[in-house]
């Protein structure tokens, strides 16, 4: 008996879940879009004013002038809306993590510790992770349709190989790592809700 009433008890806690958590929504990061970047999110309600994220980037393109911007990025976030899941203010923790191959990227850009103008002259390739928090704000467009935008700020660990150049293949540093703080996202994004 009492292992029918705590899988009752489990059955109704599962679908109660559910039935709060009947709104999806699938988005498109804008400024992702503008750089070629290939992206796709997805937002399940869990609670009244939980909702998870999940999105995915991908670019694998090699630009002009043999120009590097090849990435992928998996960035799963937990989300707190201040009123109502999907409207308004809302406040995130994510975690990330994925692969690179940066190079030939002219540039003088110094920012918190990372020297970024080094990827005008070397290649680097590896892998990162780290977390963050973030703070959105999501404008109701349509009965289907929002504008989200997002800024989050956090850490990333990497571990990289440097090349001197972006079509070189020998390298001339070896499983080197790097700590970054700073923004982790940036996002503007279109949103369409199920």
């Amino acid at each position: 008996m009492k292992i029918k009433l705590c899988v009752a008890l489990l059955m109704a806690l599962f679908a109660g879940m559910f039935a709060s958590a009947q709104k999806v929504a699938l988005k498109t990061n804008l400024l992702y879009d503008a750089t070629a970047t290939v992206n796709a999110g997805i937002e399940i309600g869990l609670a009244p004013r939980w909702t998870l994220d999940i999105s995915g980037n991908f670019n694998d393109w090699t630009m002009s002038h043999n120009r590097k911007w090849k990435h992928w990025l998996v960035q799963p976030e937990a989300r707190y809306w201040f009123c109502e899941r999907f409207s308004g203010h809302f406040i995130g923790i994510h975690a990330h993590g994925g692969e690179y191959n940066f190079g030939n990227l002219k540039n003088g850009i110094k920012f918190l510790g990372s020297d970024f103008s080094k990827l005008t002259d070397n290649r680097y390739q590896g892998w990162y992770v780290g977390g963050g928090l973030s703070y959105g704000y999501a404008w109701i467009l349509g009965k289907h349709w929002n504008l989200e935008a997002e800024l989050g700020i956090g850490y990333i660990y990497t571990r990289f190989d440097k090349y001197p150049c972006a079509e070189c293949g020998e390298k001339i540093e070896e499983d080197a790592s790097h700590h970054y703080f700073g923004p982790t996202k940036l996002a503007l994004s279109i949103v369409y809700l199920f």
